[in-house]
């Protein structure tokens, strides 16, 4: 029989809280992916009302100095959400980059009421398992 077990071989990190984001940038924490060889970016959206909501990722090499990902530090990307499409959608992207650490953002505009969102990062390919 097959082990279907993912719980110790991955390690998900909230980088942005759920929250009803309006008008700004919402940046997350930091997460360190130190002993991981995988990661995935992924950004949940729950009731939106209004506005454009684009999320993106930054990295770092000291946690301190942080850039925008560039397209070829990504697998896929991430769409803006400016409609009610995008209710209770889920997008992952791949973190290909070689930066240690790394931070979801969500900007926000045009926005009154908002819309719902949290974003997490789930690092995989652990160096040393179980990661719980």
């Amino acid at each position: 029989m097959t082990t279907r077990d993912l719980l110790r071989k991955i390690l998900v990190t909230p980088s942005l809280a759920p929250a009803v984001r309006t008008n700004g940038t919402a940046t997350g924490t930091a997460v360190d992916l130190r002993g991981f060889d995988s990661a995935v970016l992924a950004v949940s959206f729950g009731t939106w009302t209004d506005g454009t909501h684009t999320p993106s990722a930054v990295h770092s090499v000291d946690g301190t100095t942080y850039t925008a990902c560039a397209a070829s530090d990504l697998d896929g990307a991430f769409a803006a959400v400016s409609s009610a499409a995008g209710n209770n959608t889920v997008q992952q992207v791949g973190y290909i980059g070689a930066q240690r650490y790394v931070k979801m953002v969500i900007t926000t505009t045009g926005a009154t009421t908002g819309a719902l969102s949290h974003a997490s990062v789930i690092a995989g390919a652990p160096r040393n398992a179980p990661t719980q």
